[in-house]
């Protein structure tokens, strides 16, 4: 069975009932999140060896973080503990015209205040064919784009495959910190995953005659796209999701994966969602797709599946699309009809 470390912060998540706004709102739902965290939890979902690798503080609410991905079969026997809190986010859910909103409060967090030292990567690559983080891990200081390169650099010694998801957050760091840190840690990467925006808030790509806001994707403008990035990183694989915002509650939901070898542009069908929770959506996505790619699937059937997943994820509460393999590739195959399953 295929083995896969992530890397990056796990969260508390702290959330509104229904669709309150923060300012209205008298008690809040209690959940942990976070972009590697919820990979790992599809993968396991999908019965492979998934690990998460974070630091922890050895209070009970950092133990309760643990505990939310060991519920989910995630290995979490890497986890350095210490530090003296758990970064938490306030997520408030958008409505119909009302985007979603998310703050922060996440400084001197444990993880943030890590140390390269803290991480023995000799053993926690022992076995491991894929690694995968994210570009909100190195956004967190200068200390986590080390540790990152020291990840990525252990993993090429190694021969282990890296994944990365570009996931710029301008709450975190600037274009300018984003773009020098990225570079760096790109020249490590062998599959990327990026979506409509991410491309041109790091590295300054756009894709042509595109607008995401008024629901027009033009294909041909993100095969450049893809295309640029792997002439400048050397990348095996791009991957693009593909968001078209109708609304809070209503969006187009499609995928494109560029194999390079091939030369090989591939599309999936688009999806159009009735979103109950759109957190941990490209997460989802990056987890089928490490999952595809891990067993053999060809470009098409790959993107295919990690759109399936992704779409399936939009109907669920909270960080971790909590889906089996069966489902996904029950959707993936065609059945969208959502009937009861008797």
């Amino acid at each position: 069975m295929a083995k896969v470390v992530t890397f990056g912060e796990l969260m508390l998540r702290l959330q509104p009932y229904n669709y309150e706004r923060f300012v209205q709102c008298d008690h809040v739902e209690f959940t942990f999140g976070g972009g590697e965290a919820n990979v790992a939890v599809s993968l396991a979902n999908y019965g492979l060896d998934a690990a998460f690798v974070t630091k922890l503080p050895t209070h009970s609410i950092g133990q309760a973080a643990v505990n939310s991905l060991r519920r989910y079969g995630v290995d979490t026997s890497k986890i350095v503990r210490g530090g003296e809190r758990v970064g938490i986010y306030f997520n408030e859910k958008g409505a119909s015209q009302r985007g979603s909103v998310c703050i922060y409060d996440r400084a001197h967090s444990a993880i943030q205040t890590a140390d390269p030292a803290d991480f023995d990567w000799n053993s926690i690559f022992e076995g491991v064919e894929w690694f995968h983080f994210t570009g909100i891990t190195p956004a967190l200081g200068e200390n986590l784009v080390e540790i990152c390169k020291a990840a990525c650099k252990a993993a090429k010694e190694r021969n282990i495959t890296v994944s990365c998801d570009l996931n710029y957050r301008g709450k975190l760091w600037t274009r300018e910190q984003a773009r020098a840190a990225m570079t760096e840690l790109c020249q490590y990467v062998d599959v990327c995953i990026s979506n409509e925006e991410d491309a041109k808030d790091v590295f300054g790509i756009e894709a042509e005659n595109t607008d995401i806001y008024a629901g027009e994707i033009n294909h041909e403008g993100y095969k450049s796209v893809a295309r640029q990035l792997a002439d400048k990183f050397g990348f095996k694989m791009v991957a693009i999701t593909l968001r078209e915002s109708h609304s809070a509650f209503d969006n187009g939901w499609s995928a494109m994966l560029y194999n390079v070898e091939k030369d090989e542009y591939c599309f999936s069908k688009k999806y159009n969602l009735h979103i109950i929770d759109r957190v941990g959506g490209g997460d989802s996505f990056g987890g089928g797709l490490i999952y595809s790619l891990i067993t053999g699937k060809d470009t098409q059937a790959a993107v295919e599946f990690a759109v399936a997943a992704s779409a399936l994820k939009h109907s669920i509460e909270g960080d971790y699309n909590m889906v089996t393999l069966a489902e996904v590739e029950k959707l993936a195959g065609g059945d969208g009809s959502g009937r009861i399953q008797r």
